[in-house]
C-alpha cells in the first residue's frame, strides 16, 4: 500500500478530514468502514472532521438517501465537528449547488488552457465526437497526455502505469453543464482546508487524476500530495479473497443499517487494519488499537 501511516506520520496541525458520502443510494458496508476509519484517525490526531455531502448528481438524489447518511453516522456512534445537522440544514446551507460559481470558475480556467479541454456529444447512432465547448448537451473532457506519470500518494506500489491508462480523458463537466466529481471534490477539499483524505485502494486512479488536474490552474494548485495526506486502505474481501461489491453487501431499503448492529462494521475495520478480530468488538477497542499504533498497511 502506498503512503501508509507508519511511513508518513501526521505533519499538519490541525489534521482536517472529511466524510464525503453521495446521497444516490443507501450507504453500504464500505461507506460505513470508511466513515469509522476516517473518524478514528482524525480523533486520534486531535483534528477536525467535516461532513461534506456530494449532491451534484441531482437525478439520483432522493430524500431517504440523504436522511440515511445522518442515520448511519448516529448508528455507528461517531460524530463530526462541522457540517449540516440534518437533511433540511444540508439542503438550505451546505448543498454543492451553493458552490456552483466556484466550480464554474475552475472550469473556465481549465477551458482557457490550450489543448487541455474538449467537448464531446454522443448520440444513439454514433460514438462520441468532438464538438465546440459551447454545444448544448456536450460533456467536457480533459486531454490527459500519455507521458504523465502517476507518482507520490496516488501511485500503486511498484506501478509505472501512466495516468492516461488509469484515467483516460476523464469528464470535468457533465452534459448537464454541471462540474463533474473530480473538479468539485478538489474545490470542496480546498474550501474545507482538508489535509487528510482516506480512500480505498480502488480510488488511487481518482486521486492521481485530481492531483494532476489541480496542478493545471492556479486556483487549485494548493491541492497537492505534500499538503494533503492521502491514505488508500485495503479493500474488504469475502472468504475467497474477492472484493465485496454493492451487490454482495447489505442493501435493500436500509443499506448497511440492515445489519442491525454496527458490530460487523467494527470487525470489518479491524480487518482493513490487519488487526485481530477482538480489536473490532467495539468502537472503543478500535480506538485503543489505533492508540497503540495499529495503522493501515
Amino acid at each position: 500500500m502506498t503512503n501508509n501511516f507508519q511511513q508518513k506520520p501526521f505533519s499538519h496541525a490541525p489534521v482536517v478530514g472529511r466524510l464525503a458520502p453521495t446521497p444516490s443510494g443507501y450507504l453500504h458496508l464500505g461507506n460505513a468502514v470508511n466513515f469509522v476509519l476516517t473518524w478514528l484517525l482524525v480523533r486520534q490526531a486531535g483534528g477536525i472532521l467535516h461532513l461534506r455531502i456530494d449532491d451534484l448528481d441531482r437525478a439520483r438524489l432522493r430524500r431517504p438517501y440523504l436522511a440515511n447518511i445522518f442515520q448511519v453516522i448516529d448508528w455507528l456512534g461517531i460524530d463530526y465537528d462541522r457540517g449540516p445537522s440534518g437533511p433540511d440544514d444540508f439542503l438550505r446551507h451546505c448543498s454543492q449547488l451553493l458552490h456552483l460559481p466556484d466550480y464554474n470558475r475552475v472550469l473556465r480556467r481549465l477551458a482557457q488552457q490550450p489543448g487541455l479541454v474538449y467537448a464531446t456529444r454522443r448520440s444513439r447512432t454514433s460514438p462520441a465526437e468532438p464538438v465546440p465547448l459551447d454545444t448544448p448537451g456536450a460533456a467536457w473532457r480533459v486531454h490527459v497526455p500519455p507521458t504523465v506519470p502517476v507518482a507520490g500518494p496516488a501511485a500503486p506500489s511498484g506501478s509505472q502505469v501512466p495516468l492516461a491508462e488509469l484515467m483516460p480523458d476523464f469528464v470535468v463537466r457533465k452534459k448537464d453543464g454541471v462540474a463533474a466529481y473530480q473538479v468539485a471534490s478538489v474545490v470542496d477539499d480546498l474550501r474545507l482546508g482538508t489535509t487528510l483524505v482516506v480512500r480505498g485502494l480502488d480510488l488511487q486512479p481518482s486521486t492521481a487524476a485530481q492531483l494532476w488536474l489541480a496542478a493545471q490552474v492556479s486556483e487549485t494548485q494548493a491541492f497537492t500530495g505534500s499538503r494533503i495526506l492521502f491514505y488508500h486502505h485495503t479493500l474488504l474481501t469475502d472468504a475467497t479473497g474477492h472484493k465485496l461489491s454493492k451487490s454482495t453487501q447489505a442493501g435493500g431499503d436500509a443499506g448497511v443499517l440492515a445489519l442491525g448492529s454496527p458490530a460487523a462494521v467494527y470487525r470489518a475495520v479491524a480487518q482493513v487494519l490487519g488487526l485481530p478480530l477482538e480489536a473490532g468488538e467495539s468502537l472503543a477497542t478500535l480506538q485503543v488499537a489505533i492508540k497503540k499504533g495499529a495503522l493501515p498497511r
